[in-house]
Protein backbone atom coordinates (compact mmCIF):
# COMPACT_ATOMS: atom_id res chain seq x y z
CA UNK A 1 0.00 0.00 0.00
CA UNK A 2 1.15 3.52 -0.84
CA UNK A 3 0.63 6.37 1.62
CA UNK A 4 1.75 9.95 1.02
CA UNK A 5 2.06 12.31 3.97
CA UNK A 6 1.29 15.72 2.55
CA UNK A 7 0.72 19.32 3.61
CA UNK A 8 -1.25 21.55 1.22
CA UNK A 9 0.64 24.42 -0.40
CA UNK A 10 4.01 22.87 0.18
CA UNK A 11 6.59 20.98 -1.86
CA UNK A 12 4.56 17.83 -1.47
CA UNK A 13 1.74 19.31 -3.59
CA UNK A 14 3.80 18.34 -6.64
CA UNK A 15 3.52 14.71 -5.56
CA UNK A 16 -0.26 14.93 -5.35
CA UNK A 17 -0.16 16.25 -8.91
CA UNK A 18 2.14 13.40 -9.93
CA UNK A 19 -0.15 10.83 -8.29
CA UNK A 20 -3.03 12.19 -10.36
CA UNK A 21 -0.93 12.05 -13.54
CA UNK A 22 0.09 8.46 -12.82
CA UNK A 23 -3.34 7.29 -11.77
CA UNK A 24 -1.64 5.79 -8.72
CA UNK A 25 -3.65 4.13 -5.97
CA UNK A 26 -2.23 6.13 -3.10
CA UNK A 27 -3.74 7.14 0.23
CA UNK A 28 -3.01 10.77 1.11
CA UNK A 29 -2.65 11.70 4.76
CA UNK A 30 -2.92 15.44 5.29
CA UNK A 31 -0.63 16.60 8.07
CA UNK A 32 0.72 19.77 9.59
CA UNK A 33 4.29 21.04 9.20
CA UNK A 34 6.36 23.87 10.61
CA UNK A 35 6.12 26.66 8.03
CA UNK A 36 8.82 29.21 7.23
CA UNK A 37 6.61 31.99 8.60
CA UNK A 38 6.53 30.30 12.00
CA UNK A 39 3.04 28.85 11.70
CA UNK A 40 2.23 25.18 11.95
CA UNK A 41 3.91 22.49 13.99
CA UNK A 42 5.44 19.07 13.60
CA UNK A 43 2.77 16.40 13.15
CA UNK A 44 3.36 13.21 15.18
CA UNK A 45 1.66 11.14 12.46
CA UNK A 46 4.26 12.15 9.89
CA UNK A 47 7.10 9.57 9.64
CA UNK A 48 9.52 11.99 7.95
CA UNK A 49 12.60 12.12 10.22
CA UNK A 50 12.69 15.92 9.98
CA UNK A 51 8.94 16.42 10.25
CA UNK A 52 8.79 17.70 6.66
CA UNK A 53 6.88 16.62 3.57
CA UNK A 54 6.69 14.71 1.35
CA UNK A 55 7.02 11.35 3.04
CA UNK A 56 5.95 8.25 1.16
CA UNK A 57 5.44 4.87 2.83
CA UNK A 58 5.25 1.80 0.64
CA UNK A 59 4.77 -1.55 2.34
CA UNK A 60 6.78 -0.36 5.33
CA UNK A 61 9.55 1.37 3.35
CA UNK A 62 9.95 5.12 3.89
CA UNK A 63 10.94 7.41 1.00
CA UNK A 64 11.50 11.14 1.52
CA UNK A 65 12.70 14.12 -0.57
CA UNK A 66 10.62 15.25 -3.53
CA UNK A 67 12.96 14.00 -6.25
CA UNK A 68 13.28 10.56 -4.67
CA UNK A 69 9.53 10.22 -4.15
CA UNK A 70 8.83 11.40 -7.71
CA UNK A 71 11.25 8.89 -9.21
CA UNK A 72 9.97 6.10 -6.97
CA UNK A 73 6.32 6.68 -7.89
CA UNK A 74 7.12 7.02 -11.58
CA UNK A 75 9.07 3.77 -11.49
CA UNK A 76 6.08 1.98 -9.96
CA UNK A 77 3.87 3.11 -12.84
CA UNK A 78 5.80 2.75 -16.11
CA UNK A 79 2.51 2.35 -17.96
CA UNK A 80 1.77 6.06 -17.39
CA UNK A 81 4.66 7.01 -19.67
CA UNK A 82 6.07 9.77 -17.44
CA UNK A 83 9.52 8.20 -17.20
CA UNK A 84 11.91 6.01 -19.13
CA UNK A 85 13.39 2.56 -18.45
CA UNK A 86 17.08 2.29 -17.47
CA UNK A 87 18.10 1.18 -20.97
CA UNK A 88 16.48 4.20 -22.65
CA UNK A 89 18.80 6.95 -23.97
CA UNK A 90 16.30 9.42 -22.50
CA UNK A 91 16.71 8.12 -18.94
CA UNK A 92 19.89 10.09 -18.23
CA UNK A 93 18.52 13.46 -19.39
CA UNK A 94 15.34 12.85 -17.38
CA UNK A 95 17.30 12.15 -14.19
CA UNK A 96 19.40 15.21 -14.89
CA UNK A 97 16.37 17.50 -15.11
CA UNK A 98 14.91 16.13 -11.88
CA UNK A 99 18.15 16.53 -9.93
CA UNK A 100 18.77 19.92 -11.53
CA UNK A 101 15.36 21.12 -10.36
CA UNK A 102 16.24 20.35 -6.74
CA UNK A 103 19.96 21.17 -6.84
CA UNK A 104 20.12 24.23 -9.08
CA UNK A 105 16.75 25.74 -9.98
CA UNK A 106 15.23 25.90 -6.50
CA UNK A 107 18.36 27.32 -4.79
CA UNK A 108 18.74 29.89 -7.58
CA UNK A 109 15.15 31.05 -7.18
CA UNK A 110 15.41 31.14 -3.38
CA UNK A 111 18.48 33.35 -3.71
CA UNK A 112 16.49 35.67 -5.95
CA UNK A 113 13.60 35.73 -3.48
CA UNK A 114 15.98 36.52 -0.61
CA UNK A 115 17.60 39.38 -2.51
CA UNK A 116 20.98 37.67 -2.75
CA UNK A 117 21.10 38.14 -6.51
CA UNK A 118 21.17 41.92 -5.98
CA UNK A 119 24.21 41.84 -3.73
CA UNK A 120 26.18 38.78 -4.79
CA UNK A 121 27.38 38.52 -8.41
CA UNK A 122 27.84 34.78 -8.05
CA UNK A 123 24.24 34.34 -6.92
CA UNK A 124 23.11 36.44 -9.86
CA UNK A 125 25.21 34.37 -12.24
CA UNK A 126 23.73 31.15 -10.88
CA UNK A 127 20.20 32.49 -11.22
CA UNK A 128 20.78 33.73 -14.78
CA UNK A 129 22.34 30.40 -15.76
CA UNK A 130 19.36 28.45 -14.43
CA UNK A 131 16.83 30.64 -16.22
CA UNK A 132 18.83 30.50 -19.46
CA UNK A 133 19.03 26.72 -19.35
CA UNK A 134 15.30 26.50 -18.77
CA UNK A 135 14.42 28.88 -21.57
CA UNK A 136 16.71 27.08 -24.00
CA UNK A 137 14.90 23.81 -23.30
CA UNK A 138 11.47 25.37 -23.65
CA UNK A 139 12.47 27.06 -26.89
CA UNK A 140 12.83 23.54 -28.30
CA UNK A 141 9.89 22.31 -26.14
CA UNK A 142 7.01 22.31 -25.62
CA UNK A 143 8.17 20.22 -22.64
CA UNK A 144 11.57 19.80 -21.04
CA UNK A 145 12.08 16.50 -22.86
CA UNK A 146 10.82 17.84 -26.15
CA UNK A 147 7.32 16.72 -27.15
CA UNK A 148 6.82 14.35 -24.20
CA UNK A 149 5.40 15.45 -20.87
CA UNK A 150 7.35 13.68 -18.11
CA UNK A 151 7.88 13.68 -14.37
CA UNK A 152 10.57 16.32 -14.98
CA UNK A 153 7.86 18.78 -16.00
CA UNK A 154 6.04 18.09 -12.74
CA UNK A 155 9.17 18.82 -10.73
CA UNK A 156 10.26 21.92 -12.62
CA UNK A 157 6.76 23.22 -13.31
CA UNK A 158 5.74 23.00 -9.65
CA UNK A 159 8.79 25.06 -8.70
CA UNK A 160 8.02 27.72 -11.28
CA UNK A 161 4.40 27.87 -10.15
CA UNK A 162 5.26 29.28 -6.71
CA UNK A 163 8.15 31.39 -7.98
CA UNK A 164 6.12 33.66 -10.25
CA UNK A 165 7.22 37.06 -8.95
CA UNK A 166 10.86 35.95 -8.96
CA UNK A 167 10.89 34.93 -12.62
CA UNK A 168 11.68 37.16 -15.58
CA UNK A 169 8.93 38.26 -17.94
CA UNK A 170 8.87 35.59 -20.62
CA UNK A 171 6.15 34.41 -22.99
CA UNK A 172 7.92 31.04 -23.07
CA UNK A 173 7.58 30.59 -19.31
CA UNK A 174 4.02 31.91 -19.32
CA UNK A 175 2.96 29.53 -22.08
CA UNK A 176 4.69 26.59 -20.39
CA UNK A 177 3.01 27.25 -17.05
CA UNK A 178 -0.31 27.77 -18.78
CA UNK A 179 -0.07 24.37 -20.44
CA UNK A 180 0.82 22.69 -17.16
CA UNK A 181 -2.01 24.34 -15.23
CA UNK A 182 -4.47 23.28 -17.92
CA UNK A 183 -3.67 19.60 -17.45
CA UNK A 184 -6.65 17.80 -15.90
CA UNK A 185 -4.42 15.99 -13.40
CA UNK A 186 -2.98 19.30 -12.19
CA UNK A 187 -6.45 20.76 -11.78
CA UNK A 188 -7.62 17.71 -9.82
CA UNK A 189 -4.61 17.94 -7.52
CA UNK A 190 -5.17 21.63 -6.84
CA UNK A 191 -8.85 20.99 -6.20
CA UNK A 192 -7.95 18.34 -3.62
CA UNK A 193 -5.71 20.77 -1.77
CA UNK A 194 -8.22 23.60 -1.99
CA UNK A 195 -10.95 21.32 -0.62
CA UNK A 196 -8.81 20.31 2.33
CA UNK A 197 -7.89 23.93 3.08
CA UNK A 198 -11.55 24.96 3.01
CA UNK A 199 -12.56 22.10 5.28
CA UNK A 200 -9.87 23.03 7.81
CA UNK A 201 -11.00 26.66 7.78
CA UNK A 202 -14.67 25.78 8.29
Amino acid sequence: MLTLFHAPRSRSSRLVWLIEELGADCRIVYCDIQRMDGTGARDPRNPHPDGKVPALVHDGALITESAAVALYLTGLHPEAGLGFPPESPHRGPLLTWICWAAGELEPAIWSKAAGATDADPRARERYDAAITRLLEALWVGPCLMGDEFTVADVMVGSTLAWAGEHLPDSPLLDDYLGRLRARPAHQRAMARDDGMIRSEAA
